[in-house]
């Protein structure tokens, strides 16, 4: 059976196409993590770091949680990894460093992650959840469910000044780092 562009453009057709670009997304997310887990240069970890959380950011877009898909963006893939990838080029004397784990932390790490995929697949297949209904969601909203809109319009307007604030403190802090991690010429 053959879709056409007209037939996605349906509810029917995105119902189709939502879980296996759900399942698309999971799987690079996955294989990112991985490569972070096999990489052993610190500049191509953060790469893969960065692609990992803008996964798993895509899929609270796709679960409708789109305050958490902005919080994960912002917070994680932009400020937390840039702080990390500033981290490792200031403070270490060769940013390409190699990072060489010794085989016993290779079986532990290899060991434990497979433990713990056991385990998600356990509760995957044992645990059941009701399909749910348009009329269930619908009666289950809370009053004040949009709240993005609200977030989004406290913080540009009462919150605004502690906003900035704390933004130009973070950037004091960033460059008086960078200034006590620099090498003294002597």
């Amino acid at each position: 059976m053959t879709t056409t562009l007209a037939q996605l453009g349906t509810d029917a057709g995105l119902q189709q196409v939502a879980p296996l670009l759900f399942y698309a997304v999971a799987l690079v997310t996955v294989l990112s993590a991985w490569a972070i887990v096999l990489s052993q240069n610190i500049v191509r970890m953060a790469v893969y770091l960065l692609l990992t959380l803008t996964g798993v950011a895509g899929m609270y877009f796709m679960l409708d949680a789109e305050l958490l898909a902005a919080i994960q963006l912002i917070v994680y893939a932009g400020g937390t990894l840039i702080l990390i990838v500033f981290g490792v080029m200031l403070t270490s004397g060769n940013p390409f460093l190699k990072l060489r784990p010794k085989l016993w932390e290779v079986f532990v790490a290899v060991g434990l992650s497979l433990f713990i995929m056991g385990l998600l697949l356990f509760a995957k297949v044992t645990t059941h959840l009701p399909e749910p209904s348009a009329t269930i969601e619908e009666a289950n909203k809370p009053a004040g469910y949009d709240l993005v809109h609200e977030i989004g319009r406290g913080l540009l307007s009462v919150y605004l000044v502690p906003f900035e604030v704390a933004a130009v403190l973070l950037l004091v802090v960033m460059i008086g780092a960078a200034y006590m991690a620099r090498r003294r010429a002597t």
